[in-house]
């Protein structure tokens, strides 16, 4: 019985570092957007041709800049692969 009463308070007690652990991979994420971003624009855009990688790079940006570090980064990796850049690891 005292097990049961004491789950609620345990749940808040975690929540504060469920938090902390979701911002810490939101940071690393975000410095992956930026690390790929910058790589992209170094190397890539000398690379590309017609608009379609621009666009594709703008997109990403938008996407990490709002919080979808998933899909920015899944799409500056497809982005380097393509013109045969190196992608660091990540």
């Amino acid at each position: 019985m005292r097990v049961a009463a004491l789950l609620p308070l345990l749940t808040l007690l975690a929540a504060p570092v469920q938090a902390q652990n979701v911002a810490q991979a939101d940071t690393a994420k975000a410095a992956r957007c930026a690390e790929l971003v910058a790589l992209w624009d170094r190397y890539g855009a000398r690379r590309g041709e017609g608009s379609t990688p621009n666009l594709d790079r703008a997109i990403a940006g938008q996407d990490c800049q709002d919080g979808r570090y998933d899909r920015g980064i899944k799409t500056l990796e497809d982005m380097l692969r393509r013109a045969r850049i190196t992608v660091p690891p990540g």
